[in-house]
C-alpha cells in the first residue's frame, strides 16, 4: 500500500508565505476548482442550473462573485465565452465537479480543475506596485470582484481582485508555481 501525502503547489506540507514590507504573498492550497462550460443553446437553462448549483448567477465577462458558504467562500469567475470556474473550499468541496455535474447535468460540460492551478494571495497597501510591474493588466483600476486573464512570468493566468487595491489573487497553472512565486517575491523585494 501506498502512503501518499498531499502537497502544496510550491512541494511543501503546508502553505508558504513570505511577507516583504507591507505586502504578504501567500500561498493559497485549500481551494478545489471546476470549470464550466454552457452548452450550445442551453442559456437559460445553464443560468438556472448554475444558480441553482451555487447559489449564484455565472457573473459576465471581466467579473467574479462569491457567495458564504460554510466557513469559506465560493467564487465563480468569468474565464471566457460562455464558461466559468468555480472556487470553493476544498474541505467542503473536495468534489466539487461531481458537485455542479450532478445540478448543471446537459446544460454545461464540467471539468475537475483540482491540482491544475495554484493561488497566490497578494494583500497590503502596496500590492498594485507589484503588480503593476510585473503585468500589462490594470490592477490599480481594478475593483472588488474584477477579473482578467494576463501574463505574469510568461504564464498565462487570471488575476482577481477581492479588495480593491489591498487584495489580489493570482491564479496560474499549478506547473508554473514555482516560477511564479518566485516572480511576485523578486518584484516585491525590488518595487518596495
Amino acid at each position: 500500500m501506498h502512503d501518499l501525502v498531499p502537497l502544496t503547489p510550491l512541494g511543501g506540507d503546508s502553505a508558504q508565505s513570505e511577507t516583504i514590507r507591507n505586502v504578504t504573498i501567500s500561498e493559497m492550497p485549500d481551494f478545489a476548482y471546476a470549470s464550466m462550460a454552457m452548452r450550445l443553446g442551453r442559456k437559460t437553462g445553464f443560468q438556472r442550473a448554475a444558480k441553482k448549483a451555487t447559489g449564484i448567477s455565472p457573473p459576465p465577462p471581466g467579473e467574479s462573485a462569491a457567495i458564504k458558504v460554510g466557513k469559506g467562500m465560493l467564487t465563480i469567475f468569468w474565464t471566457g465565452a460562455d464558461q466559468w470556474m468555480v472556487e470553493a473550499p476544498y474541505a467542503s468541496h473536495f468534489d466539487l465537479a461531481a458537485q455542479l455535474g450532478s445540478t448543471v447535468k446537459d446544460n454545461a460540460s464540467v471539468t475537475e480543475q483540482n491540482d491544475g492551478w495554484a493561488r497566490f494571495d497578494l494583500t497590503g497597501d502596496d500590492c498594485v506596485s507589484v503588480l503593476e510591474r510585473l503585468s500589462a493588466a490594470d490592477s490599480a483600476g481594478m475593483q472588488a470582484g474584477a477579473v482578467t486573464r494576463t501574463t505574469i512570468e510568461h504564464l498565462g493566468c487570471f488575476l482577481l481582485c477581492r479588495k480593491a487595491a489591498t487584495h489580489f489573487s493570482v491564479i496560474c497553472p499549478r506547473s508554473g508555481a514555482a516560477s511564479m512565486y518566485h516572480a511576485l517575491l523578486t518584484m516585491a523585494q525590488s518595487a518596495l
